[in-house]
């Protein structure tokens, strides 16, 4: 495993993160049991994963309890938290800066640490990202002098929100939507890097496209029903189409996964695991690089027949 570094004050991080959705109860993805998901994270722990990245809203506050569970026994200063505010352990969503202390502290409860080491805004409307008109970030700047926090930032999905984030705060960390299918977060990656703003890369594999298991006749069920048929078809056709591009079948989501680790900007990538196959399949990913060669043809691909499809997440 590879360790990048990502904030001030935080030990380095394993470039393969995890995504830890997936471990609380009714979190749209099959359920698992506790025992389940703390095996999960303990095997992750094993494979020198030290990313786990987590939100209130993860199983309506189980994923949180569960991964603190789970970390209980290891020794904090080698962990690397990162959770969320906005969407509320109880399904709702509160962008309020009055609800931030609040949020946080129910996290800490759940995760059973005094400190989270960075925590950033939940996909909030681009309003909510502009420092110059909101108090969020004074009280974040509070919640570090307080020790509780080590960095704030925000999840987002566009370049727009990156450079607005980054020019009108002191973020130091973007969760970014951004995979072979979605690069126009990457624009950022530049002034990320010249600001000291780490990059986790969210949704690696497209919600699984990228992993090379669904097709023109896949169906979906829970959150991944929001593709409509035409929907599928052109995913379908575009990922045959990287499949050309990489020379990869059976590797296609190691391969998916170094593209996003190929960018210097990126500290982590947190790709879903709901069992122990998936996970070692994704830790694996490092020993599937890509050359410089690839790299441009998937982002000249991406430019010329992904872009202009504006394909929904």
């Amino acid at each position: 495993m590879k360790y990048n570094s990502y904030i001030k004050d935080t030990v380095k991080v394993s470039e393969i993160g995890f995504g830890a959705w997936q471990l609380g109860q009714n979190s749209g993805w099959k359920s698992m049991s506790e025992n389940e998901a703390i095996q999960l994270v303990e095997k992750a722990i094993d494979y020198g994963v030290n990313f786990f990245d987590t939100a209130p809203n993860y199983g309506h506050g189980s994923g949180e309890e569960r991964l603190g569970k789970a970390l209980k026994t290891t020794d904090r200063s080698k962990i690397v938290i990162n959770t969320k505010f906005g969407h509320t352990h109880t399904g709702t969503t509160n962008y309020e800066a009055s609800y931030i202390r609040e949020s946080l502290e129910g996290s800490l409860k759940r995760l059973q640490v005094d400190y989270v080491d960075s925590l950033i805004i939940h996909n909030p409307p681009s309003s909510y990202l502009d420092g110059y008109k909101n108090d969020h970030y004074e009280l974040l700047e509070t919640l570090i002098e307080e020790g509780k926090i080590k960095a704030y930032g925000a999840s987002v999905d566009t370049y727009e929100d990156i450079k607005l984030l980054i020019s009108t705060t002191n973020a130091k960390v973007i969760e970014a939507f951004f995979n072979i299918l979605h690069q126009d977060t990457a624009r950022g990656f530049d002034l990320a890097k010249e600001k000291d703003v780490a990059i986790i890369a969210k949704i690696p594999l497209d919600s699984g496209w990228l992993s090379g298991k669904y097709n023109k006749n896949s169906n979906f069920k829970g959150i991944r029903s929001r593709w409509a048929k035409k929907d599928i078809e052109t995913r379908a056709q575009l990922i045959e189409k990287i499949k050309t591009i990489t020379g990869e079948d059976t590797h296609l989501a190691q391969k998916a996964l170094s593209f996003c680790l190929s960018y210097d900007a990126v500290s982590t990538v947190i790709p879903g695991n709901s069992n122990c196959n998936q996970l070692k399949t994704n830790v694996e990913s490092v020993n599937y690089p890509l050359s410089k060669n690839t790299i441009a043809e998937l982002e000249q691909f991406y430019q010329t027949e992904v872009k202009p499809l504006n394909l929904p997440w």
